[in-house]
C-alpha cells in the first residue's frame, strides 16, 4: 500500500484523529522516498517518528479491540 492508498484508507476510516495511523503515514512517506533522501536526514526522520511514535504510550490498553479491529 503506497502512502496515497493509505491516506485514501485512513479518510475513509476517519482515522485522522487517530495518531498512530498519521505516524504510519509518515513513515509510508518517508519510505517512500528512501532513494532520494540522505542517509542522515533519512536516519534522522526515522528517530523522529520513532519517538513520536513511543510517546504516545500505553493509552491503547484495555481498548485493543475497539481501536486496532476495523
Amino acid at each position: 500500500m503506497d502512502s496515497r492508498e493509505l491516506a485514501q484508507f485512513i479518510e475513509a476510516r476517519d482515522g485522522i484523529s487517530k495518531p498512530w495511523l498519521l505516524v504510519l503515514l509518515r513513515l509510508t512517506k518517508l519510505q517512500e522516498r528512501k532513494d532520494t533522501t540522505p542517509p542522515e536526514a533519512y536516519m534522522e526522520e526515522l528517530s523522529a517518528l520513532h519517538q513520536e511514535l513511543m510517546n504516545l504510550g500505553e493509552w491503547w490498553v484495555g481498548r485493543e479491540d475497539e481501536l486496532l479491529n476495523p
